[in-house]
């Protein structure tokens, strides 16, 4: 039988595991600039440099991810309220924006619009992305967290 892991452990490994996962975020990042600086077609370098600002975005996320760890982050009921309103106006653009996008994807699909369809169904992805960070943000919130 596998010994339980404490909690210190799981946290040590979270850190390293993040500082590792950078070192991979920064490989892409220099990856997608090699690939965009060897094309001319549009498509690839779009597609390019949205995965490289994914993968700039990601190492933000896993180095907070690493020092929360060191450093709890707290999230106090002062600075919901501060923000909230604002969050809630944003939520509702997400919303009109997927709304948007599921109404043009329909008008373009089995219409041989390839690369539209192609990039529209990118948005679509990451519309309903923000809004999940959104929602989970919102159930945080109440209180509500869905822990695993």
């Amino acid at each position: 039988m596998a010994e339980k892991k404490t909690t210190k452990q799981i946290q040590e490994e979270l850190v390293t595991s993040m500082r590792q996962w950078q070192k991979i975020e920064d490989t892409s990042v220099e990856s997608c600039a090699r690939i965009i600086e060897s094309t001319d077609n549009p498509l690839i370098k779009l597609v390019m440099e949205i995965i490289q600002a994914d993968s700039k975005m990601h190492y933000r996320v896993q180095g907070l991810i690493a020092d929360s760890i060191g450093k709890p982050i707290s999230l106090t009921p002062d600075d919901m309220t501060s923000a909230w309103e604002g969050i809630e106006k944003h939520l509702k653009l997400e919303k009109q924006m997927v709304d948007h996008v599921e109404k043009t994807l329909a008008d373009v699909k089995k219409r041989k619009m390839m690369v539209p369809e192609y990039l529209l169904n990118y948005l679509y992805t990451d519309e309903i992305k923000h809004n999940s960070l959104l929602s989970l943000l919102e159930a945080i919130k109440k209180g509500m967290y869905p822990y695993g």
